[in-house]
């Protein structure tokens, strides 16, 4: 059979493969994926503005490029993603620091050290736009500007530079130097949560830093399960086919944060956003909360009520196929054989975390966690969730029973209330209202309010024959009375010995 080579016009395919959707940060990381897979234990980041020809500067101290190793890195599709690779391997496709790094610029300049040899290889989009034919022609020289840059953390001590020049794509008409510096913010955070399993500990994998080698200017990592919190709900690890690890996080109350933990624990782009799995592969994490198109019927979509449920998902690089993980690692589909299980533990996972999200608690002064007699209950059936009185509710029930013959008129009333719950106008207000601190304890004890408690205690000790301690203690876990730990506090045996008096 004839045959002929077709090779692809080299400036006409990187300019189609420079609009495949990297952000900057996500760009960053498949750099810093590169890094960590040469063994780096420090990388630094240097953002320079200087308008057009601002740069970003990639260093690490990993184990260097002889000229051979990178030619090859310079080449697209350098490696076969069917090959097997290490286990600490990041990479899949080859593709990653080139293309990464020319959906940014249109000059990458990479230089690399080993013993005292330095290297220099460079694409340039210029340079192949004005070339003739179809070569891909790869510069073994830096450009003046570019070697000035390089040459500074190489005399520092790092092994391999990777650098960012023209920045047509992020330095766009109208952008300033404070769009910069917020750039700079944006991946930060980005790279926080994305190598927070790198980052973490107190002797780390591996130390990043930005525009500087100091404490202050070391990314922290963001861990999106808060691990440390005491509060914090997690299920057993379970391994599924493949080796494929999954646990389960349900994330405290916002009663149960401080302001700085509640703005921590949101991440970046907020609450609501950060639900769902976290795919991580090689440690790094490839998907940062989705669903990953599971559900019952449909997908399920990302709403408040699941905000606090977040399952992470440990892929072994094997995999990447059958995950069917993107040249930019940034989305993964759960195999058929999987997803019926991930749905189920999914399920049970988001059940707990509604469950924590739809209780109101109180913070207490004394920092105590007491069980409370709801007034309230909750059943579920086909037709959906139905709100009820519980009739057994220490108030409840002694107006019932002192009522005599009124008790029925009573429960008729009780039902009106019940089946008028304004049920979308309460959830409504309740998710404008989300994120606001947590419910005051013994502010303004209404009157009306007051006067219940009161009798509540008479009655107690009047009916029920507890002691006034004993009565204390049973309204500090009686809805909605322990809310007013002062004002029980406050109540004394005249209360008891005026019960016959008219409240």
């Amino acid at each position: 059979m004839k045959t002929k080579s077709c090779p692809p016009r080299a400036s006409a395919m990187i300019e189609s493969l420079r609009g495949m959707g990297y952000t900057t940060g996500s760009a960053i990381a498949d750099v810093i994926d590169n890094s960590i897979s040469a063994r780096a234990t420090v990388i630094q980041l240097d953002f320079g503005w200087n308008g057009k020809d601002s740069f970003i500067r990639i260093s690490d101290n990993g184990h260097g490029l002889t000229a051979e190793k990178l030619d090859q890195a310079m080449v697209l599709g350098s490696t076969n993603p069917l090959e097997s690779r290490s286990t600490s391997d990041l990479g899949r496709f080859g593709m990653g620091l080139k293309t990464a790094s020319l959906s940014q610029c249109r000059r990458l300049t990479v230089a690399a050290k080993v013993d005292t040899e330095v290297n220099y290889r460079c694409w340039d989009l210029d340079v192949l736009a004005t070339s003739t034919g179809d070569e891909w022609t790869l510069l073994l020289e830096p450009f003046l500007s570019s070697r000035g840059l390089c040459q500074e953390p190489l005399e520092s001590g790092f092994a391999t530079v990777v650098l960012w020049e023209g920045l047509d794509k992020v330095v766009t008409p109208g952008f300033q130097e404070r769009d910069f510096f917020d750039l700079i913010d944006e991946v930060e955070r980005h790279l926080a949560m994305t190598f927070h399993r790198f980052l973490e500990g107190q002797s780390p994998q591996v130390r990043l830093y930005i525009n500087g080698n100091t404490q202050n200017e070391r990314v922290r990592p963001w861990d999106p399960f808060m691990c440390s919190h005491d509060a914090t709900m997690a299920t057993p690890v379970e391994i599924l086919h493949g080796g494929v690890a999954v646990q389960g996080y349900v994330l405290p109350h916002r009663d149960k944060m401080s302001n700085a933990e509640f703005e921590a624990g949101s991440g970046p782009a907020g609450w609501v956003s950060r639900q769902g799995f976290y795919v991580y592969r090689g440690n790094r994490l490839l998907v940062t909360g989705s669903w990953l198109g599971l559900g019952e019927g449909r997908p399920w979509p990302k709403d408040d009520l699941h905000r606090l449920a977040r399952i992470s998902l440990d892929l072994p690089n094997t995999l990447d196929h059958e995950w069917r993980i993107d040249i930019k690692k940034s989305t993964a589909r759960p195999p058929v054989h999987l997803r019926s299980r991930l749905v189920e533990l999914a399920k049970s996972v988001r059940a707990d975390a509604r469950r924590v999200f739809t209780h109101r608690g109180e913070v207490r002064s004394d920092g105590e966690t007491r069980m409370t007699f709801p007034a309230w209950m909750v059943s579920t059936s086909t037709v959906g969730a139905r709100y009820r009185i519980d009739e057994a509710h220490p108030v409840i029930a002694r107006i019932l029973e002192e009522s005599g013959p009124y008790a029925g008129r009573i429960r008729q009333l009780l039902r009106v209330i019940e089946e008028t719950v304004p049920i979308q106008r309460i959830w409504l207000d309740s998710a404008e209202t989300v994120d606001k601190d947590p419910l005051p304890i013994d502010e303004g004890v209404p009157d009306d309010l007051m006067e219940l408690l009161r009798d509540e205690y008479r009655s107690l000790i009047t009916s029920k024959g507890l002691s006034p301690d004993q009565a204390r203690r049973q309204l500090s876990r009686t809805t909605p009375f322990h809310r007013f730990p002062k004002a029980i506090a406050m109540l004394g045996d005249n209360q008891q010995q005026n019960a016959g008096a008219t409240p």
